[in-house]
């Protein structure tokens, strides 16, 4: 198949071979811990043929780690787990940037001694998550933070950034999407405050650029990514303009000379599971954002490469179809058949519908 999407594309200095970008999944093998095994490394690994891989979601400290199984950047065996992934992708010339999070009001206190999950104001998640146990629960009403915890909460970013880093990880993607603590702060549903961090867009917009801007000081514009799921309406996330207020985080981030920005937002008919009733703004998004941009979200390697033709899109990351398809580049480029994915097994522990897919 000749396509746009393998041509080379530049993002941060790092030159990438093609433009079919992995999409980040939380897969649920690192463990109560939260440390990346051998058997994650190998994952990740035979996947290095992406033009760039973005990590599952991985933790910034313990009170935005909520997700049973999901890997932590926050502390040395972390850190040291992380290693043996950079090393095995690398290994394989394949480059990998880390999603790094807080969880924000999604976290389960039980997760976190009996502690109020954190968020910008005390507006409850909807719906359920599954507990340490598998089960699912509801959501706590969360914490309001303070300035002092919205400080910290900064710092605990740049660490994680810096751990990634030293970890031999390539760069960083700020998870900015899905109700978690960046895109509660962004959206009037669930941003309620009166302060500097909330009511106006600019104001709503003021974590987001802090956490963005320590990070890219101390490691460099360069290694920095962002993700944004602005139509999203999972866990009752929801914003009353939408396109104005992306549009303008997005016109601040083009300033700030990142690596790409990430948008989730399902475009066309198919279906989707993040696909909602609230019209795309990826347009806006995309007069305003004059960087890399990455699209995600139910594409096919045809959608793909019409987006990259028409501007809208100089790279486009695929989630699922990677699952069962280590080689999916290659099986994209050759037009051979899709393996299909287990979906019993997305978030299993162990290697079972996670590195025992072949290639062709």
């Amino acid at each position: 198949m000749t396509s746009n999407l393998f041509q080379p594309i530049k993002v941060g200095k790092m030159t990438l071979p093609n433009r079919v970008i992995m999409a980040p999944m939380t897969r649920g093998r690192s463990g109560a811990d939260g440390v990346p095994t051998a058997t994650v490394a190998e994952y990740y690994g035979q996947r290095a043929s992406a033009g760039l891989i973005i990590t599952e979601a991985t933790a910034i400290n313990a009170r935005g780690d909520g997700w049973p199984g999901a890997p932590g950047i926050y502390n040395d065996k972390q850190q040291a787990g992380w290693s043996l992934v950079a090393d095995a992708v690398h290994k394989n010339n394949g480059r990998i940037f880390m999603q790094i999070w807080h969880m924000g009001r999604s976290v389960l206190s039980e997760n976190i001694d009996g502690m109020a999950p954190l968020a910008p104001s005390a507006v409850a998640a909807e719906g359920q998550i599954p507990n340490s146990q598998g089960v699912p629960t509801d959501f706590d009403v969360p914490k309001e933070m303070t300035s002092e915890e919205i400080s910290q909460t900064v710092s605990d970013f740049v660490d994680a950034a810096q751990r990634a880093v030293d970890a031999g990880i390539d760069g960083v993607e700020i998870h900015a999407a899905n109700n978690f603590l960046i895109d509660a702060f962004l959206r009037d549903g669930t941003n309620k405050r009166t302060d500097a961090y909330g009511g106006s867009i600019e104001n709503r917009t003021r974590f987001l650029l802090e956490v963005v801007d320590a990070v890219a000081e101390k490691i460099g514009s360069d290694r920095v990514g962002v993700r944004f799921s602005p139509t999203n309406g999972v866990f009752g996330i929801a914003d009353s303009n939408p396109g104005a207020l992306f549009s303008y985080a997005a016109s601040q981030l083009s300033s700030r000379n990142l690596a790409y920005l990430h948008l989730l937002e399902p475009l066309g008919e198919g279906e989707h599971p993040m696909k909602t009733d609230v019209p795309s703004v990826s347009h806006l998004i995309r007069e305003a954002y004059k960087g890399v941009l990455i699209q995600n979200g139910g594409q096919t390697p045809e959608s793909a490469s019409a987006l990259i033709e028409s501007g809208q899109a100089e790279a486009v990351a695929f989630g699922v179809p990677f699952i069962a398809n280590p080689d999916l580049v290659s099986r994209y480029q050759s037009g051979a058949e899709l393996a299909a994915p287990n979906p019993d097994t997305f978030y299993t522990p162990g290697p079972e519908g996670y590195t025992d897919y072949a290639p062709l």
